[in-house]
């Protein structure tokens, strides 16, 4: 017995030792049985010195099981003892690792080559976490995780699908040797780096994007962009052909566009200048500014009718007007294309200015102007680099494509996709994740057998792309918060990466059952954890300044109480290492 209960305050126990302190190795962290009869009340060591030591209560053994949480404290009475092996493997699970349904995480920093395996569904049929400052270990820590789950050539997960949005591309080394485990397994980079000659091009099929998705691209932040973007999406397949039907529907756009103009009661000059900006970007053979106006006795072109006089008077705007209705049609509906057709950036392009001119857009400088910054954001894209990765070779349909990503050229299963968008700016590359991510789980949303597909997606730096932002009161939505909220059941698993907890949207965050969290320094991420993870006690929270890297504490639905685990480095390792500055300055 190591002492005596004399006082027991909350979900503390706090003892009067009666062991000589001095000659026991560290306990800090050790699990202890408060014993009185058959009732046995299991409590961590959280703080000691030679004579006291203070145990928080983490659960209770009954019938030989032990269960989790505060349901009965100990007696006064109890006997206090150190836990045995048996009880151990209770708390922190066996040792063997004998079937297919746990994975080795690593080593217990308190119980000697103690090794710390999770039951796979309890951890990776939930969101989870890894957390840490830089330097920390997070990388080296998601990696091996995800390595231990190849490790064996009896059990292989072939129909694994583990997305990883590669923020820095360190993960491209870390995967590339599945295949030397089992010719099952395989792994697929998809790069953003246009010069990559190795490593397959990311790519996305444009006509696979519905408006949110192009949304989501263009970077959208008003209501009223979204009924632009809705109606370009309907206008560029019938834009791409140029049968009669398409050319009435054209010149209805433009007069109507026109008509705006004319009664907008602007004075003549800008009326002039909107009508000549219009029909020098949009016309056809029969609508443009050379369009001829014939009247009894001369014919003059539509140019021609829309001068304006030294007196600021056009003459000819009735001649203009009852020109312009001609090509009106009343109840005219958009033709409906034939089939799915594909289209380039610059196809929806000329479909987003149509849209811009369409009905009910001149009529508020404001809702032309938050419309406009729709068009420029295209153009930018088109007129960069990045407009290769919408230059998507064949036709292919949204579900095909998502079904193309898990695939290598030769058409194996790859288990681990790795999308590296280092090669980007954050605005992009947050475009990209959300998109690709909204894509699989639409996809997972209409699977016949719901779940039984899972899709996991873990993003690096998760702070920069998983956050509080404008798509909720946009959309109606956040992705990741939808994901974490209802991604379990169809089978879509998140997982964040990020050295800045704080910054993550709240609503994902607290979505997550599991969190592995190495050394963490900033007060602001302290506070948020303490308050975000469970089971969060303040001691634990002073651990985490101190913790070496590749050491983390283990919290949640897989783990009956926290742990401290020490995780063993990769194999291959991520490129995730310091720069090496002594060679580099002195060669």
């Amino acid at each position: 017995m190591i002492g005596k209960i004399y006082s027991i305050e909350e979900n503390y126990v706090f003892v009067d030792l009666a062991i000589d302190i001095s000659t026991q190795e560290n306990l800090i962290n050790v699990h202890v049985i408060f014993e009185d009869g058959a009732n046995r009340v299991v409590g961590e060591i959280q703080k000691i010195d030679k004579t006291v030591a203070k145990i928080g209560i983490v659960g209770e053994i009954l019938e030989d099981r032990f269960v989790p949480g505060i349901n009965k404290k100990p007696s006064f009475r109890s006997k206090i003892r150190i836990i045995n092996l048996e009880e151990l493997y209770m708390v922190l699970g066996n040792q063997k690792v004998v079937d297919n349904s746990r994975v080795y995480l690593g080593l217990s920093n308190v119980y000697k080559n103690f090794r710390i395996n999770v039951n796979i569904n309890d951890f990776f049929s939930n969101h989870f976490s890894i957390l840490g400052n830089t330097g920390s270990g997070k990388s080296c820590t998601t990696a091996r995780i995800l390595q231990n789950i190849f490790t064996s050539s009896n059990y292989v997960p072939i129909n694994a699908k583990i997305f990883i949005f590669d923020a820095y591309g360190e993960y491209i080394r870390a995967f590339s040797k599945l295949g030397e485990i089992s010719p099952m397994l395989n792994d697929k980079v998809l790069t953003t780096n246009i010069e990559d000659t190795e490593h397959e091009l990311l790519r996305i099929p444009l006509w696979t994007l519905n408006t949110d998705d192009i949304a989501i691209l263009l970077e959208a932040s008003e209501g009223s962009q979204l009924s632009i973007i809705e109606r370009a999406l309907k206008y560029v397949p019938i834009l791409k052909e140029n049968n009669q039907d398409v050319i009435i529907f054209k010149n209805d756009v433009i007069a109507r566009a026109i008509m705006q103009i004319l009664q907008s009661g602007k004075d003549s000059t800008k009326i002039r200048d909107q009508i000549t900006s219009i029909l020098t970007t949009y016309n056809t053979e029969q609508l443009n500014l050379e369009s001829q106006i014939i009247q009894p006795g001369y014919i003059r072109t539509l140019k021609q009718c829309i001068f304006v006089d030294n007196h600021g008077k056009m003459a000819e705007i009735e001649l203009v007007v009852d020109f312009i209705r001609r090509f009106m049609v009343d109840g005219l509906e958009i033709p409906d294309p034939k089939g799915d057709v594909y289209y380039t950036l610059r196809d929806l392009e000329q479909a987003l200015d149509f849209s811009l001119i369409s009905e009910g857009i001149l009529k508020s400088d404001k809702v032309f102007d938050y419309a406009n910054v729709l068009s420029v954001r295209l153009h930018s894209l088109i007129n960069s680099d990045a407009a290769k990765y919408f230059e998507y070779p064949q036709m292919i349909s949204r579900d095909a494509y998502i079904e193309s990503l898990s695939r290598t050229k030769e058409g194996k299963r790859a288990q681990i996709i790795d999308i590296n968008i280092n090669h980007v700016n954050d605005r992009l590359a947050k475009s990209i994740t959300k998109i690709i991510s909204k894509m699989i789980f639409d996809k997972a949303c209409f699977e016949q057998n719901r779940g039984n597909n899972p899709s996991h997606i873990i993003i690096e730096e998760a702070h920069r792309y998983v956050q509080q932002d404008n798509d909720t009161a946009l959309l109606g939505y956040n992705i990741f918060d939808r994901i974490t909220k209802e991604g379990r059941k169809y089978g879509v698993i998140l997982g964040l990466i990020t050295q800045r907890p704080s910054e993550l949207s709240e609503t994902s965050v607290s979505q997550c059952s599991n969190f592995i969290i190495l050394r963490t320094l900033h007060p602001k991420d302290l506070s948020y954890i303490k308050e975000m993870v469970p089971n969060m006690s303040e001691e634990s929270t002073k651990q985490l300044k101190t913790l070496q890297p590749g050491n983390a504490l283990a919290f949640g639905s897989a783990f009956k109480v926290p742990v401290e685990i020490k995780f063993e480095k990769p194999n291959p390792e991520p490129l995730s290492n310091n720069s090496d500055v002594v060679s580099a300055w002195f060669g």
